[in-house]
């Protein structure tokens, strides 16, 4: 019992306020990670995983029955579920995968305006077992773990103020990173290599076109960081309008 009111104490504490110039930092070198193609595209597998958890979660509150997630190499991901093939649990959970990184972002935004960067990764660890439960092929095992032996490692060996950095760059990585992937969609829609994506099959769903479920995607995005930041970093969410216009240039050029 006396370990465990320990550990509680631990999570439930209140953390110091980072420096604003160690906020900025983090949010800089987060805005890194995603722009840069190479960091990208071994980070992008944490999004990847938020994204399809977002689907599986949805599916088990909307009935569906959730048969497993599978995480691929090349970071897409695939999550399956058995239920109605039409109606309101279908498209809730369909339409889940796309804002569930932005939402998460702004969710670990809120802890740490709080002062709750420990209790914000420890919420993360239990989500990651939650994930862990319902992945059903090697590479998710392998990419689930790693990420939890790295928050665990933070969260319970390192000094206060490097898991405070931590938390803020992680919750910038999900805020930033739950917007490139809505680009990504929408160039790869415009070359035809993604007319099986989650806005196409919700165009199937409803009858709305699936470039109106992609504006969706990006506005629930763009908005999540827009708040997130303002969480973060009061004052912050007017710069953060030029690198998110200079990576929807970058994505539209690259079409």
């Amino acid at each position: 019992m006396t370990a465990l009111a320990h550990l509680w104490d631990h999570v439930a504490a209140t953390d110091p306020a980072l420096p604003g110039w160690l906020i900025a930092v983090t949010a800089a070198l987060a805005l890194v990670v995603v722009m840069s193609e190479h960091a990208w595209h071994v980070s992008r597998n944490v999004v990847t995983l938020a994204h399809e958890g977002g689907h599986a979660v949805v599916s088990i509150a909307t009935g569906r029955r959730l048969d497993g997630i599978r995480l691929h190499s090349d970071t897409s991901g695939v999550t399956s579920s058995r239920g109605k093939a039409r109606g309101v649990g279908i498209i809730l959970t369909t339409a889940a995968g796309y804002v569930t990184p932005s939402l998460l972002g702004l969710g670990a935004a809120w802890l740490l305006a709080a002062g709750h960067a420990t209790a914000m990764l420890w919420f993360f660890l239990v989500l990651l077992a939650a994930a862990f439960t319902a992945i059903r092929n090697m590479f998710g095992v392998v990419s689930v773990l790693a990420t939890a032996v790295l928050i665990l490692a933070v969260s319970r060996f390192a000094s206060t103020a490097v898991q405070e950095a931590f938390a803020y760059l992680f919750a910038w990585f999900l805020l930033f990173g739950g917007v490139r992937p809505v680009f990504e969609l929408q160039r790869r829609r415009r070359r035809g290599r993604m007319m099986s994506s989650d806005a196409d099959q919700l165009a199937r769903l409803t009858g709305v076109p699936g470039g109106v479920w992609v504006t969706v995607f990006a506005l629930v995005s763009i908005a999540a960081l827009i708040a997130g930041a303002r969480w973060l970093m009061p004052g912050a969410s007017h710069w953060l309008l030029s690198p998110l216009s200079h990576l929807h240039a970058a994505r539209s050029a690259t079409g």
